[in-house]
Formats: C-alpha cells, structure tokens, sequence
C-alpha cells in the first residue's frame, strides 16, 4: 500500500502547481492514500482531507471488529485497565490506579513509559503509542494500540494476545496490589509500588529477605571452591595433551603423506576406468546403432547415441593417442546413428503423409484438414528434439520435411490451380465476368485451411526457431503453383480486360484476405503471396485507365449516329462496368487509395513502374477509397459524354437532334445510377449531368425559338389609346389594321402553321427516352403556347372563322402539344 504525504507541490500553497492537479500524476505511480492540508485552504484556512482509492474505501466500509472484540474480552475485567475506546484500527486503552473510580495513577509513577519500554522487548516484541495527561494535563495514562492497514484475523489475534499479557506482566512484575479505594495504601511510583503496609509486616519480610541472603552467600562459597578444582584438574590435562601431541605428531604428518598418496593412486585408476569405459561399451552401443530406432527403441537409441556423444567428446578432452582408434570408431558409429535417425524420419512422416486428399471435401463441410497423428508428432518431435540440440550446421530434418510434405500440399491443391484457370475460360467472347464464378476462392480456402493444418503439424514437432523456415520450405512448391496460376489468369485478364478486370478485382481482394489471415494465424508467407499476386493487382490498377481511354477510343470510332437522336450501346456498357465495380467496392477501393485521387487518369498509370513494390510514401494514409472510386466514376462519365458531344457535333445535323441525342444519353446515365447501388457513391456529385442536360435543352429549344418568331407583333404604345388584347376584341383590332397589316398578320399565321406543323412532326420522328420526350414537350409547351395564344386572342378574326390562315384554335393546338408528351 502506497502512502503519500507531505507533498511539496501541495505544501506550497496550491495543487496544480506542477502542471497537473496532482506531482504523482507525471510520475506514472498512483498512492492509494493521499493525504491533502495546506493545499485545501491555499495557506489562509486550517482545513485538511484524505483522498482514498475505492480499494481502500472497500476494506473501511466492509469495518472489522475483531481488535476491538479481543481486546474487550482480554482486557475488560482487568483490575487497572479503565475505559477501552476507538473504531476501527484504532484503540486506546486507559490505565488507572481504580478500575470503579477512573482514579489515574500519579504522573510520577511513569506507567505508561513503562508499559511501552517493556513491550518494546522480548517476548513481548509489540510498538505501543503512549500518552500522558489524559486527565488534567499531568495525571492520567493510556497506551494506543493501532495495527498496519494490511494486518491479517491471525495477526489482529496476536496482537490482542501480546498486549494482554504485556499488561498483565507489567502489573505483576511491579507488586502492585489491586485493592479497592477503601484500603489505605498510597501508590508512589510503578517501581516502588508498596502500599501502606505496617511496622510489623515490614519487619517480617526483612528478616525473611536476609535469610535468604545468608543461604545465597553460602552457595556462593561452595561454587568458589568447586571453580578452584576444576582449573586445577585443566592444569593437568594440558600437560598430559602436550605429551601426546609430541609423540603423535609424527605419526600423523606420515598418515598424511599416505593418504595423499593412496588417493592419487586411486584418481589414476578412476582414469584409467573411464578411458577404457568408451572402449568398453563400445560394442553393446554399436549393438544398439545397428538394430535402429524402430527395432531398438526410440528413446533407446536416442540414448545411445547420447552416450556415444559423450565418450567421443571425454576421448577427445583426454587427447590420448592410444584412443584415435577408438575415437575414429565411435565417430563411425555416431555417423550411422544420425543416418538412421533421419532415414527413421522420413520413413514415419512418409507412412503419416498420403499422395493427396480431396480439398472440396474439407471446405464445403467446413471441416479442418487432417493432421499427423498424436503417436506419431510424439516421435517425430523428439527425434528432432534430438537432431536439432546436435547439429551444428542446418537441422537436415527441416529439408526432409520439405521434401516429404511439400508434394502433399502440391497434389492436394493442383486441381483446384487448374479449375481456377478453366472456370476463367469465356464460353461467349463479349461475356463479362461474374463475382464468384472463378475457382480461385475456392484455391484460396483450401491453400489457407491446408497450410494452417500444416504450420500446427511443425510447431508440434520442431523447436519454436524452425517454424518459420521450415513452414516456408514446405509450401514453396503449392505457392509457386498458385503463383504460375496467378500469372495464366492475369494474361487471359489482358487480353479480355474490358470483360474480366472485374476477375482481378476479385483474385487480389481474395489472395490479400488469404495473405492476411495467414499472416496473423502463422506470421509467415505475406512477403511471397503479395509478390505472387503482384502481376494481378498491377493489371486491376492499370485497368481503371485503360477501361476509360477504351471507352474514349471507341467513342472517337464510331463513323454513324442514329439520325433519331437515339442513345448509343456504349453508354449502358460503360454505365453496367460502373455499376459491376461497385460489386466488386472492396479491392477496387484499395487499389483506388494505392493509385491516389485521379491517378488513372492518361499517362499517370502508364508512367508508373510496373515491376515496383508499391512503398508507403504512395499511400495517403487519410484517403477514402470509395471517395476515390466516386471521382473515378464522375470521370468515366465526364469523359463519355464529352466525347459523345464532340463526336454528335461533327456526325448530326441540326442542334434539335444534338440535344435529342445528349439528352437521352444523360437520362440513361441518371437512370442506371439510381437504380443501381451507384446512387449512394454519386449522391450530390451529379451536377456535371446537369449541365449536359441544360445544353441538351438549348440545343433543342433553338428550333421552338425559330416558330416562336412568327408569333411576335408590334403594339404602338405612344398612341392615344392603348389597344385591347382580349379575345372579343379581335375584331376591333383587326378592323384598326390597314390591308398591308393584315396581310402581314395572315402571312405570320400561315408561317407559324407550317413550322409548327413540322417541329411537330419532327419530335415525333426522333427517338427520344420516356422522360426526354415529356421534358422536351413540356419546354415546347411552356415556350409556344402562350405566346399563340395571345397572337390567337388580337388576330384570330382576320381569318373571319374560315380556317385559311388560323389553323389553330386555343383548345386545337393545345390538343396538339398534348400529343408531343
């Protein structure tokens, strides 16, 4: 438990003072009690406190009276122990002289001093708190028991136990009488404690203590006397050692010299045993080498050429030259030993590995591949154990394992590399690729099922040092197959990119989630798979544009525009490889952030390094993905439809048909955006097709501006009256015409009706979407109609109802806009 007190940031007036509220909050170490003075008051106001953690408020709150208990029940009924109080860890105990009156004993008297020097010794080995002056100032005496925060039941025992005693000793080693108020004794000091005794007792007890003295001195006597004899019988066996030592010091120095002797003697035959031990044991290891690990035993024969290890290595620390015969044995022995050892190896890991299993079996049950058997990881790992704490070069287990496993995991997998290049074979050649239709998820989750089979087959058998080498070794062979795979589909990619970029999206979102996963679960093998799926992902980000120049190129082809103003194929293809991506969001969004915001845009891809490894100065650690692939989109569309425009300028004749055919375009491009998953991604982004749109209406509404010329007049305001407009003043207005203002009024109907009649008969010839055609009505509505119908309303009379020039009436060629929708 950590105390902290007297700090000095808060003794200076203040907290915060450091820089933090508290000086321990830098430090890194949190007191469980702290205590807080001068701080509260900031020097002006005497006021305190106590913070606490809630580990130690716990341990308060849940309160013990066990102190109290055992020293209630100690010390209750004791003659000169007054009142006991105090809570918790904190109790005094009050000595007085009369336990019924609280009477205190005189301040001479030093009680408590005394108590808490006796407690300070042994047996008792207790630290009490005194004080003095409880009563007056001078009078009055108590002790304060008050044990640590972490003090045990067993310890709280004790310590009750002590102090009573303590008390009780002190008391009776002191001769204080307990007597009540009424006897007349008169209590001096604790160490001259005699009460008011009378003349006659206090001469019995004297004349009893001399007595006692008498019987001491006479003991005393006896014991000088018994001293003399014994020093007088220690004179005479010293001298009779000293003659003994004169006659056996000789015989002992030739003892030494002998014993000396006898155990070199002894050392040179223990040798001579252990170098002719090896030779000895020679031909019973030899015996055990020769029958092999499968015939001798496994720990057997382990311990036999542990054994011979040994003696090899005695032999050599001797350098004898009678033993080179017998080292060049033991080396032979040892050699074959190791042979043996590994051919074991192989042998069992070969019986445990089969030519192949079926991957499908394992990944549509989701069930783990197999692994080696208990019986035999046992004693594969202790061979290895063996060979591995005994080779000084490369553990020759590892390539084994390699060579043994590595054909297994090729053989397992092979199919699943071949279906992964057939599935990716089109049956139609404009076919474009389907999320999930490639075998390679399937490649991918049996290559990661089998390989973690197989890292938890080597970290049971070899040391923690060989997992990586040897996990690495062994699938090198599966992972140059994938890697071969990898680069067959990444051709048929190029060759069809425009139908099967979407296959590289997928291979490189599967092949990095493969990466991962074994990653975290092995550590291992994220270097060699990101540079087997190198050639894929390069060719996903280098599609995104070459997809868009492709879109342009094919535009910039084209030698003929339908003369309708109909939409072309390309924009629904371009739209459906926008709204395909977006099925494929996750490794597009990846390969966006890697390309960085416009990075596909002509020359920005080609002029990168194709073979690179991709460093993390190319990432923009803040990029979003799915905002990249946003502005990739509004790209695509921005190029498409500028050059739609620029090739419809040069193939179409007429602006009505120009807007005609962009306006179908943008409403195809807005329509397979919002049915489509497109929507959310370009939401608020579209304002470029606004433009288009806007640009498509004023090219239309050009030929309505060319009608709507032969329905403007002119009025004379600076006459004296200004004439009527109504539909029942036509006739006062035509009469007010002279002959050549209504001819000139005739003529105007005659030239409205035959350019109306063909813009009418020209929108119904054009092919125009659903919601061009209501759009274009509409505006040639909005634009003509009010404008006939004032011009009908001044001059409908100057046909007199005949029809010959007002071929239309307000409700007539309303009826005929009606038909354009």
């Amino acid at each position: 438990m950590l105390l902290g007190a007297r700090t000095r940031s808060l003794q200076m007036c203040g907290m915060g003072r450091t820089g933090t509220m508290h000086a321990w909050q830098q430090e890194g170490v949190v007191p469980d009690i702290q205590t807080i003075g001068k701080c509260l008051g900031g020097g002006y106001q005497p006021v305190a406190g106590l913070l606490l953690r809630n580990t130690v408020v716990d341990v308060f709150m849940k309160g013990s009276g066990l102190l109290s208990t055992r020293l209630d029940e100690l010390l209750s009924e004791h003659p000169n122990v007054g009142d006991i109080r105090g809570r918790g860890f904190f109790w005094g105990i009050e000595l007085v002289a009369d336990k019924s009156t609280k009477r205190p004993f005189p301040a001479t008297a030093g009680v408590t001093s005394g108590i808490v020097e006796l407690g300070l010794k042994e047996p008792y080995c207790v630290a009490l708190y005194p004080g003095t002056g409880t009563v007056d100032g001078v009078a009055g005496d108590h002790i304060i028991v008050s044990p640590a925060y972490n003090t045990t039941a067993a310890e709280i025992e004790e310590i009750a136990s002590l102090v009573c005693r303590l008390i009780n000793d002190y008391f009776a080693s002191t001769n204080v009488k307990l007597r009540t108020p009424e006897s007349h004794w008169q209590y001096a000091t604790v160490d001259d404690m005699a009460v008011g005794l009378t003349g006659g007792s206090r001469h019995a007890a004297d004349e009893e203590a001399r007595a006692e003295v008498d019987v001491l001195n006479s003991r005393l006597e006896k014991t000088t006397q018994l001293n003399k004899k014994i020093q007088a019988c220690l004179g005479r066996l010293e001298a009779t050692g000293k003659s003994v030592r004169d006659v056996s010091g000789p015989l002992s120095g030739e003892t030494r010299r002998l014993q000396v002797l006898g155990n070199n003697i002894d050392s040179v035959l223990a040798a001579i045993e252990r170098i002719r031990q090896p030779a000895d044991s020679k031909n019973d290891e030899e015996a055990i080498i020769r029958q092999g690990p499968e015939k001798a035993g496994l720990s057997t024969y382990l311990n036999s050429i542990k054994r011979l290890n040994k003696a090899l290595g005695d032999m050599k620390a001797s350098n004898l030259r009678a033993n080179q015969q017998t080292m060049a044995d033991l080396q032979r022995l040892i050699v074959l030993g190791n042979t043996q050892l590994e051919n074991s190896f192989d042998k069992m890991l070969r019986a445990e590995t089969p030519r192949s299993v079926e991957p499908l079996n394992f990944i549509t049950k989701n069930t783990p591949f197999p692994l080696i058997s208990p019986s035999s990881i046992s004693q594969l790992a202790l061979m290895n154990s063996y060979v591995s704490g005994n080779s000084s070069s490369e553990n020759p287990l590892i390539k084994i394992y390699a060579e043994v496993r590595g054909p297994y995991l090729s053989q397992t997998l092979v199919n699943l590399a071949y279906a992964s290049v057939n599935t990716a074979k089109k049956k139609s050649p404009d076919a474009v690729y389907r999320a999930g239709t490639n075998g390679m998820g399937m490649y991918a989750r049996a290559m990661e099922g089998i390989f973690l089979a197989e890292h938890e087959n080597i970290c049971s058998i070899f040391m923690r040092q060989d997992w990586g080498p040897v996990f690495q070794t062994a699938c090198q062979a599966p992972l140059a197959e994938m890697a071969r795979t990898i680069r067959e589909l990444n051709n048929h990619i190029k060759a069809n990119l425009s139908t099967d970029c979407y296959l590289a999206y997928e291979i490189t979102e599967i092949i990095s989630s493969l990466s991962n996963n074994l990653e975290a679960r092995t550590g291992e093998l994220k270097a060699t798979l990101g540079a087997a799926l190198k050639p894929v992902r390069e060719t996903a980000k280098s599609s995104l544009g070459e997809l868009l120049e492709d879109t342009k190129r094919k535009v910039g082809s084209i030698q003929a525009l339908p003369s309708d103003g109909g939409a072309l194929p390309i924009v629904s293809e371009t739209m459906k490889r926008l709204q395909t991506m977006v099925e494929f969001l996750r490794p597009i969004s990846s390969i966006m952030v890697s390309l960085g915001d416009g990075g596909w845009k002509s020359g920005a891809s080609a002029s990168g390094n194709m073979d690179a490894i991709p460093s993390l100065a190319s990432f923009d650690i803040g990029a979003d993905g799915k905002e990249i692939f946003a502005h990739y989109c509004i790209d695509t569309i921005d190029a498409l439809m500028l050059s739609l425009d620029q090739k419809a300028r040069t193939l179409l004749k007429g602006k009505s048909v120009l807007g005609v055919f962009l306006a179908n375009n943008v409403t195809i491009i807005e329509r397979m955006i919002q049915d489509s998953d497109l929507k959310p991604l370009l939401e608020g982004r579209l304002s470029a097709l606004d433009s288009w749109l806007k640009k498509a209406k004023a090219f239309y509404c050009e030929a309505c501006k060319d009608v709507s010329v032969h329905l403007f007049d002119v009025i004379h305001t600076n006459r004296t009256q200004r004439p009527p407009s109504g539909s029942s003043e036509s006739v006062s207005i035509v009469k007010g015409l002279n002959s050549k203002d209504k001819e000139s009024i005739k003529n105007k109907f005659q030239t409205f009706n035959a350019s109306f009649d063909e813009l009418v008969a020209r929108h119904k010839t054009y092919n125009m979407e659903t919601e061009v055609r209501q759009m274009f009505a509409r505006d040639m509505q909005q634009m003509l109609e009010p404008l006939y119908n004032r011009f009908w309303d001044r001059y409908h009379e100057v046909d007199k109802g005949r029809g010959k020039y007002v071929k239309y009436d307000k409700p007539a060629i309303s009826a005929v806009f009606h038909t354009l929708y």
